[in-house]
């Protein structure tokens, strides 16, 4: 269970074209140091690489660059492109830890979010460049956005920013200037300089309103909260209860108890645990996960619409689940006293934590109680906070012995390297009679109840790791959650933010992740230990799909996939189907179209994960903002936790929101990015204001199409004319922070159509784009 990561195809192809020779496996094992335990994982990665010709495979396992290696140009890849408001964008390809750099002039008529296939043509200061070859899929036939008339032009200015436009729309009286909207593309754009053209599908209403806020947004990303009649029909048609057909051939487990433990505003329950201590100090654990495989098969309405959603969407006001509600909250949900169909992993553990033996099960359980965090940290005495719960603490001497044994696993993973981040997330709480937020928290603040979490996570992870080496040993295709090392690029700035804050590290210390473990256990205890966690996790690349097997940076393992959600992830779906199959001792379908089929379900799930939350976070900070309305004029703390070109942003203590500061609001003096941009400072009084600084700040304005707040800084009396009296310059200020946070999505993402860019030579409207204010 303690294999380290294998090395990213980057890493591995640099060696290779590096060398004037083929390297033995070995070689390459030793030069990229990768541990013994993750040796046939490296010859697996080999072998895939070359079956897609990065990597030539010659005699005596020794290897070199392939044909579509770095050193060959016209190299084609299929991916997402993610465009960036600044008129570029990133393909970025599962198989391949870099993304491709793609410059205005080579976009074609590619848009933000659609899978294309991209060509590799040179490596740059910024990495891999290439161009767009075609657009494979259209990711944005309905884009939201705000209706503009002038005379008889009409066009809508997307929301997104990183959508090209403007988009000009076929001259309608259905809307008013100014109103929202969505609109349907009925023409791509072929080049660089073409906008889209479309029509009006749905007037929305004044931009602002809540509703019509949320609606836009969904919108945008092509969310329907209601499913297909076709799939809602299949799933009705299985009824309310398990049918006495499915439990044969499987093992009943209803003799153990298996309480599923979720938050206190779960919608749905997909897994449930139990653990026992046995006589001679070891452990037997069981994690059952709802078998929706069972019901949701291939070739069917139900499975269609569960890959288009990809996953379930969690709002403060709804839940948009992947699957109708008559599986989601009734027949897969592993409700309890009801008998539910279930895929269980049962591990046999030494009484240090060590995995000894593991099997799956196809079998069908009767969970005993639906407990909650709160309740079994309550009861566990983590914590005197939440209320008392009955079942709980009925169970509190079986609650302990799964305490023991998630103590035990996490200081296995965290002895191997596992990074362990420690970063709030906001939780809006509304009014249940107006549905207005009254509070926004921070979630599990609780050290008991985020202990209660941790039990719960480590047996997950336990369950995705045993079934990823079930799977991988057998080799059965299946779809991973992989995670690469860190971007060197991003690591350099993140040490001489380190610098600033007076933290020792080492960029060598990043590319092992037992050395990054142990520099984050350091900095544990220090006053910046979240600016650390949130600056390295922006250095950290996103963990995606993939069919091959690389493993997972962030959590030191050698093979891990995701098994436990299947009710609110589509991968975990297709891993279930893997797994009873192989338990069933069935055919194993190998086929290049059974292979193509597992890489495009990747390939969409990691972009409908990216878009759910994208949505998600939109959605809080739209209610984020929505109550501090009523909070303007009145004064908070906060830490400076963002620095960017028109301000700081300071995240509030309580309420947990994040405020813009403008630097025109910073103070009397004019303040700009000093030249490293870890600071802002003041040009006469050389004032500095630097990431992780407490600041005080008052509430000026809200502004909802935007989903920010803006605010002025509190400054106490004498403090700026005492440091002006001892005229320190602007750019030799002391260092009194550091780092600079930048964009809250990742810069290599998105798209506002090519900046610049103009409707199409076709049509005779021409409408003026304006210049949309800087969005975190």
């Amino acid at each position: 269970m303690d294999y380290g990561p294998l090395p990213r195809r980057d890493a591995i192809l640099d060696l290779l074209s590096s060398q004037t020779r083929a390297l033995h496996v070995r070689e390459i094992a030793a030069r990229l140091h990768v541990e013994q335990g993750s040796f046939p994982g490296l010859v697996r990665l080999l072998d895939h690489m070359a079956g897609q010709g990065t990597v030539a495979p010659l005699e005596g396992q020794r290897f070199q660059v392939g044909k579509k290696g770095p050193k060959s140009e016209g190299a084609e890849r299929e991916g997402v492109l993610s465009a960036n408001p600044r008129a570029f964008g990133f393909v970025s390809s599962p198989g391949h830890d870099d993304d491709l750099f793609v410059p205005r002039e080579a976009l074609r008529g590619a848009m933000h979010g659609d899978r294309v296939i991209a060509r590799f043509v040179s490596r740059s200061s910024r990495g891999s460049e290439g161009e767009i070859v075609r657009v494979v899929d259209r990711a944005n036939a309905r884009v939201a956005g705000v209706v503009r008339r002038r005379g008889r032009s009409t066009w809508l200015e997307p929301d997104d920013a990183r959508l090209r436009g403007p988009i000009v729309l076929e001259s309608t009286d259905r809307a008013k200037d100014g109103e929202a909207a969505v609109a349907r593309i009925t023409r791509f754009p072929e080049t660089p300089d073409e906008n889209p053209e479309g029509e009006l599908d749905v007037v929305l209403g004044q931009p602002g309103d809540p509703n019509v806020e949320v609606a836009k947004v969904l919108a945008r990303e092509q969310i329907d909260e209601l499913h297909p009649v076709d799939a809602v029909q299949e799933a009705e048609r299985f009824g309310g209860e398990v049918s006495a057909d499915a439990l044969v051939g499987r093992e009943d487990l209803t003799g153990i108890p298996l309480p599923t433990i979720d938050p206190d505003d779960a919608r749905d329950h997909d897994d449930a645990v139990w653990a026992r201590r046995e006589p001679d100090g070891s452990y037997t654990a069981w994690i059952a996960i709802a078998d929706v495989s069972h019901y949701v098969r291939p070739g069917t309405a139900l499975d269609a619409s569960s890959l288009a959603r990809g996953c379930s969407i969690y709002l403060p006001d709804r839940a948009i689940p992947m699957l109708p509600r008559a599986l989601s909250s009734t027949l897969c949900s592993l409700l309890p006293n009801v008998v539910r169909l279930c895929l269980c992993v049962e591990a046999k553990l030494d009484a240090t934590g060590v995995v000894t033996s593991s099997r799956v099960i196809e079998g069908y359980m009767r969970s005993a109680a639906k407990l909650t965090y709160g309740g079994v940290a309550r009861a566990l005495k983590l914590t005197d906070a939440p209320p008392r719960s009955a079942e709980a603490e009925a169970m509190v001497d079986d609650l302990r012995v799964l305490q023991e044994l998630s103590l035990l696993l996490r200081a296995h993973r965290m002895r191997r390297g596992a990074l362990d981040f420690d970063l709030p997330e906001p939780k809006v709480q509304l009014d249940p009679a107006t549905g207005a937020p009254i509070a926004v928290e921070r979630r599990a603040e609780d050290p008991g109840v985020r202990k209660a979490y941790q039990l719960i996570e480590e047996l997950m992870l336990l369950a995705n790791e045993l079934v990823a080496r079930f799977l991988s040993e057998r080799g059965v295709p299946t779809i991973y959650r992989v995670h690469g090392s860190p971007d060197e690029t991003k690591l350099d700035r993140f040490a001489k933010m380190c610098g600033q804050l007076g933290l020792a590290f080492d960029i060598d210390d990043a590319r092992d992740p037992k050395r990054l473990s142990t520099f984050l256990k350091k900095v544990a205890r220090h006053p910046s230990r979240r600016v650390v966690d949130m600056l390295l996790l922006r250095a950290m690349r996103q963990a995606i799909y993939d069919t091959a097997n690389i493993g997972h940076f962030g959590l030191a393992s050698g093979a891990y996939l995701h098994f436990t959600s299947p009710i609110r992830r589509y991968p975990d779906l297709v891993v279930h189907r893997a797994v009873r199959r192989l338990v069933r001792a069935e055919r194993i379908d190998k086929s290049a179209t059974a292979l193509s089929d597992l890489k495009t379900a990747a390939i969409a799930a990691s972009q409908r994960e990216r878009s759910a939350m994208d949505v998600e976070r939109e959605v809080v900070d739209l209610y984020r903002a929505l109550y501090m309305r009523a909070h303007i004029g009145e004064t908070f703390e906060g830490t400076v936790t963002g620095l960017v070109g028109t301000g700081v942003f300071v995240q509030l203590d309580s309420p947990f929101v994040d405020v813009l500061v403008k630097m025109e609001d910073l103070g009397t003096d004019r303040y700009e990015v000093d030249e490293d941009g870890l600071r802002v400072v003041g040009i006469r009084s050389g004032d500095a204001v630097a990431l992780g600084d407490r600041m005080t700040v008052t509430v000026l304005d809200v502004a909802l199409l935007r989903r920010s707040v803006y605010g002025k800084r509190v400054v106490p009396e004498g403090t700026l004319d005492e440091r002006r009296g001892r005229g320190t310059p602007a750019r030799s200020a002391p260092a009194r922070g550091a780092p600079t946070r930048g964009p809250k999505k990742r810069e290599a993402a998105p798209a506002r159509g090519a900046a610049g860019a103009k409707p199409s030579a076709k049509t005779s409207a021409k409408p003026k784009k304006k210049k949309k204010p800087t969005r975190r």
